[in-house]
């Protein structure tokens, strides 16, 4: 019974997980391309959250989705089925982003932290330790915790291919998506390597 329910969750996490596949020979993005090659899903694109580059890679992959070209997962799928990446513009010129706007002003506005004003979900190095990382976030209590991650010790090899599949399996990246905990900033620090001084950009 338990080797079963074993099975049956491998297999609705490799459903829900499984990278993005097309169905035919198109013209594609090289951002797109490279997230297919690299077997990274569209949830977890490489490019920062709410960026221009971020909404144009869901934009093209709802064209193909809706063209019946490409093969997504299902947590894929209720991004581009969502209204996630469309605008609206209004009457004063300002661009709204549909289904993301009260995130988008969560993640550049400032927060009170012990005193301290900080800047939310924007990850910077701790020089000091304790942890390579570290992260300012709000919790579900409306709250501003501090989290850090990473090792100090250890350098960052997610430009490997093949350490970069170990370092997901080991630590379950598909299914670390709270971003109150260390293991989800660790597992998507490559979306931040030009702030945080990385080589490479490639998600774990």
């Amino acid at each position: 019974m338990v080797i079963l329910e074993k099975i049956i969750n491998k297999v609705l996490r490799e459903e829900l997980y499984k990278s993005m596949k097309l169905k035919e020979d198109v013209q594609i993005s090289e951002d797109l391309r490279y997230h297919i090659e690299n077997n990274i899903t569209l949830s977890n694109n490489v490019f920062r959250v709410y960026s221009e580059s971020y909404f144009n890679l869901i934009s093209e992959v709802r064209k193909l989705y809706n063209k019946n070209l490409i093969n997504l997962n299902q947590e894929d799928k209720w991004i581009v089925e969502s209204d996630l990446g469309k605008s609206y513009l209004l009457e004063n010129g300002d661009v709204v982003w549909l289904d993301a706007s009260i995130e988008i002003s969560e993640s550049l506005n400032e927060a009170e932290h012990r005193g301290k004003n900080v800047k939310l979900n924007s990850p910077f190095r701790t020089p000091g330790g304790p942890k390579k990382f570290a992260v300012y976030v709000k919790t579900p209590k409306g709250t501003i915790k501090k989290v850090t991650f990473g090792d100090p010790n250890l350098r960052i090899k997610n430009s490997s291919k093949s350490r970069a599949k170990s370092f997901r399996a080991r630590h379950k990246c598909d299914q670390k998506k709270d971003k109150t905990k260390a293991g989800y900033w660790s597992c998507n620090v490559g979306r931040y390597a030009k702030k945080l001084g990385l080589k490479s950009s490639k998600s774990w």
